[in-house]
């Protein structure tokens, strides 16, 4: 029987060899998993049961069992290099069939899909036209080119500090946007038409020589007045002006001043095409009148005309975020991961894949940074969690188990030669 010892031997210490080699082939391999050869024992079979002096016939290889340990992560200069941090795997699909990789090395294809080198589609979750994510299925991830239009101005919120000293009150006693001296102070912004076109708004304030603490305010859009100087095409609560009243403390009264903003852009240039009238609210309600100077204290407003897809970034949560030239940003998608309750049952199909088995269980599948599910990391590769030192070890521990048995294959045929030569 010692050459079914031997024999065994050598092809257990072959399937070991066999697994170290590969996992030293694949040590520079993103998100490989390395793998190690469990043994176990051969006995014969015994019509008469098996007693405990019975010798074993040999070894056997039983398994080979990878290790999901998380390998480490080192930065690229591409943003679709994407690393997981902690548990899960991508989910990856490939003519309906799916499959899970820890390679996270995407590109994008001729039609916007998000693909691995072979070709095997990311999913998640899409996002809408408008950046909402919709987490109810999940499909293949395909980023959208086309460029983003234009938000209408819908709200415009301006604050300003307003001079409470007698010097503040114009000289001239009737406002005209022509004459600097029938109003205290200006200030301009930006408002977005319908079809994106910018379009100058300019506000006047005129400090009241009637009332104390009362300024009255005038706009213009791309500067357009009449013959005497006053804005043609605006209307402030359906007027030529509106006016802030200011309480002791300087605040305004009511607190809350929101003006409601009517443009006729056919007025303005009956060229533009854009929709008309261009209606916004004004909000004032940050403006304050002092003893200082007049300064600008808040600008914002919610328009922004059309604009292209400059680049885009994968946050840690896994949603991918589109920047746009005109500085907006907007939610593309968001990647999905996958985990098992038994990885190691999950079976590999190489190109860095496994599918899932009886054995694995149902993939528990959710947004990054749920559950028991890592995180992401853009512009960053998982390396193969392969130790190069410990594997050139039990390199040289397999050879010499190889090299026993063999020995063990040679002294057999010895004492069997001896045998013969009785």
């Amino acid at each position: 029987m010692g050459f079914q010892h031997g024999l065994s031997g050598l092809n257990a210490a072959s399937t070991n060899l066999d697994v170290i080699g590969n996992n030293i082939a694949n040590a520079n391999t993103a998100g490989f998993k390395q793998s190690h050869a469990q043994f176990t024992d051969i006995l014969a079979n015994s019509m008469g049961g098996s007693g405990s002096s019975q010798v074993g016939i040999g070894s056997k290889v039983s398994t080979i069992a990878q290790s999901f340990s998380q390998g480490g992560i080192s930065p690229t200069n591409n943003p679709l290099d994407i690393a997981i941090n902690g548990q899960g795997f991508f989910r990856m699909s490939e003519g309906g069939v799916i499959s899970y990789t820890r390679d996270g090395q995407f590109k994008v294809d001729e039609s916007g899909f998000l693909t691995n080198a072979k070709g095997t589609n990311l999913t998640g979750y899409i996002a809408d036209a408008n950046g909402v994510i919709d987490t109810s299925n999940q499909v293949n991830l395909k980023l959208t080119t086309a460029d983003l239009p234009p938000k209408v101005t819908s709200t415009f919120d301006w604050g300003f500090t307003l001079d409470s000293r007698k010097a503040a009150i114009p000289a001239s006693t009737t406002f005209s946007v022509a004459n600097g001296d029938s109003y205290t102070n200006t200030q301009s912004g930006t408002i977005i038409d319908s079809l994106g076109n910018s379009h100058v708004l300019a506000i006047y304030f005129r400090k009241s020589d009637a009332a104390a603490n009362t300024w009255n305010a005038y706009t213009t859009v791309d500067g357009k007045i009449d013959g005497t100087g006053l804005p043609v095409g605006v209307t402030l609560d359906g007027s030529a002006s509106t006016t802030l009243a200011f309480d002791g403390k300087g605040a305004l009264t009511p607190s809350t001043k929101s003006v409601a903003v009517s443009v006729d852009l056919a007025a303005i240039d009956s060229t533009l095409g854009a929709t008309s009238p261009l209606n916004f609210t004004l909000d004032l309600s940050k403006t304050k009148q002092y003893g200082s100077d007049f300064a600008v204290t808040a600008i914002a407003q919610d328009g922004y005309p059309s604009s292209r897809l400059a680049g885009f970034t994968t946050a840690a949560d896994g949603v991918i975020q589109g920047s746009y030239s005109n500085g907006e940003t907007r939610a593309l998608g968001q990647i999905v991961l996958a985990n098992f309750v038994n990885p190691q049952g999950l079976n590999p199909i190489g190109d860095g894949r496994w599918v899932e088995t009886s054995s694995s269980g149902q993939p528990l599948v959710g947004p990054p940074g749920t559950g028991t599910l890592g995180v992401l990391q853009s512009s960053a590769i998982e390396d193969a969690n392969v130790d190069l030192t410990s594997e050139l070890v039990k390199m040289i521990t397999a050879q010499r188990m190889y090299q026993a048995n063999a020995k063990s294959i040679e002294t057999q045929d010895a004492v069997l030669q001896t045998l013969v030569n009785l």
